[in-house]
C-alpha cells in the first residue's frame, strides 16, 4: 500500500482495501484510463464540430442570412427544398417578414437561395452536434464507460445544448414581426451560451486527460478561472457589437471618433440602454474589454512565471498571453478594414481558440479528475 498511515487509521478504507485484489485494481485502473481516453477523444470531436457551428453562425449573421428560414421544424427542417415549388414556398414565407419588405424587397429567388443555405447549414450543424453528443453519450452510459462523477457533467452539457437550440429560435423569432434583424440582446446571449458550452466541454475533456504537473496553488487557479470568465464576457460584448453592426462604424484605432474617450457615449435615456443600443458605446465598451483582458493575461503570465517558474502552468500562461495578443491584433485589423467577412470570421474563430485554451489552462492548474479512492490508494 502507498499510504500505511491512512491504511491503519481509516477503518472504512481498510475494509474496502482488504477485499481488493492488487491485480484486479490494476486491471480496473487500466480500464478506467482507457475509458477516459475514449470519452476524451469523443469530446474533442464534438469541440471541432461545435467550432464549425459557431463559425457558420457568424457567417450567417454577417451575410444577414439568419431570418431566411422563418419556421422552426426540428425534424422536417433537416430536408431542404427539393423542387422549385418548395423553393418558392420558402421564398414566399420570407417575403412576408419585415427584413424582405424593408431591406431586401425585389430580391430574386437565386439571391434568396444564397442566404437560405447559410441558415440551413447552421441549423443542420446544430442538429448534428446534438446527435453527435447524445448518441455516443447513451452508448457510453449503457456500456458503463462513464464513471459516476462524470455522468452529471455530461447530462448537464446535453441539457445546455437543448437550451441553446431553444435560445436560437427565440433569437430568430425576434426578427420576424417588427424588426428587420434579430435582437442584439438575444444574439449576444445565443453566442455566449454556445461559447460557454464550448468552454465547459473543453474543461471536462481536459479533466479526463493525464496531467504531468502537480496542481498549481489556489491563487493561480483562481486567476486562471477569472481569465476564462473575462474571455466569455468579452465574447458577450462582441455579440452586442455584431448585433448592432457597431463594427461598421468608427473604423480607426487607437483613437475612436478622434479621441481616446469619445463623446456622446450616454445620449440615450435611461443611461444603461447605451451599453446595449448606442453603437458608439457598444463598440467603445468592447474595446475597453479587450484592453482589460490583455492586462489580465499579461499579469497572469508574469505572476505565474515568477511563482511557478519552469512549470507547465507557467508555459501555458505564456502561450495564453500570446493568444490574447494575437486576437487583439486580429480585432484591430478587422476594424480598420471595415469588417470584411473573412477577417470577421477569423476574429470570431480565434476568440474560440483563446477561450478553449484558457479553459484548458484553468483545468490544468487544478489537475485531472481524481480516480476512485480504492484505485488511488490500493493501485
Amino acid at each position: 500500500m502507498q499510504d500505511a498511515r491512512l491504511w491503519s487509521t481509516n477503518p472504512a478504507m481498510q475494509e474496502t482495501l482488504t477485499t481488493v485484489n492488487p491485480g484486479a485494481v490494476r486491471s480496473e485502473r487500466e480500464r478506467l484510463l482507457a475509458n477516459r481516453a475514449l470519452v476524451r477523444i469523443w469530446l474533442y470531436v464534438v469541440l471541432v464540430v461545435l467550432f464549425a457551428l459557431v463559425l457558420v453562425g457568424g457567417a450567417t449573421r454577417l451575410t444577414d442570412s439568419g431570418l431566411s428560414i422563418t419556421q422552426w421544424k426540428p425534424i422536417h427542417g433537416v430536408i431542404p427544398p427539393l423542387s422549385e415549388a418548395e423553393w418558392q414556398e420558402e421564398f414566399d414565407l420570407y417575403r412576408q417578414i419585415p427584413q424582405y419588405q424593408q431591406v431586401n424587397k425585389g430580391m430574386s429567388l437565386h439571391e434568396f437561395k444564397y442566404i437560405f443555405w447559410w441558415e440551413w447549414a447552421h441549423r443542420l450543424l446544430a442538429r448534428g452536434v446534438g446527435f453527435l453528443f447524445a448518441v455516443p453519450l447513451a452508448f457510453f452510459w449503457m456500456t458503463r464507460r462513464v464513471e459516476r462523477g462524470l455522468t452529471p457533467k455530461l447530462i448537464g452539457l446535453l441539457a445546455l445544448g437543448g437550451l441553446q437550440g431553444a435560445v436560437g429560435w427565440w433569437m430568430v423569432a425576434s426578427g420576424l414581426v417588427e424588426r428587420t434583424d434579430v435582437s442584439q440582446y438575444r444574439l449576444a446571449i445565443h453566442l455566449t451560451l454556445a461559447c460557454a458550452i464550448f468552454a465547459a466541454i473543453m474543461v471536462v475533456a481536459r479533466g479526463l486527460a493525464p496531467h504531468s504537473q502537480a496542481p498549481a496553488d489556489s491563487r493561480t487557479q483562481g486567476f486562471a478561472g477569472l481569465i476564462v470568465l473575462a474571455v466569455l464576457f468579452q465574447i458577450f460584448l462582441g455579440g452586442l457589437v455584431a448585433g448592432t453592426n457597431a463594427g461598421l462604424t468608427y473604423n480607426t484605432w487607437p483613437l475612436m471618433d478622434g479621441a481616446m474617450i469619445p463623446s456622446d457615449l450616454f445620449v440615450m435615456s435611461p443611461a444603461w440602454v447605451n451599453f446595449f443600443e448606442n453603437v458608439k458605446t457598444v463598440q467603445f465598451v468592447h474595446r475597453l474589454g479587450a484592453y482589460a483582458l490583455f492586462a489580465l493575461a499579461l499579469w497572469h503570465m508574469i505572476a505565474t512565471r515568477r511563482l511557478l517558474p519552469s512549470t507547465t502552468h507557467a508555459r501555458r500562461a505564456l502561450v495564453l498571453f500570446h493568444l490574447v495578443l494575437a486576437q487583439a491584433i486580429i480585432g484591430i485589423v478587422t476594424l480598420l478594414m471595415h469588417m470584411p467577412l473573412h477577417w470577421a470570421l477569423l476574429h470570431q474563430g480565434f476568440a474560440l481558440i483563446v477561450l478553449g485554451f484558457a479553459a484548458a489552462h484553468w483545468r490544468g492548474t487544478k489537475g485531472a479528475y481524481p480516480l476512485p479512492v480504492e484505485i488511488r490508494i490500493a493501485g
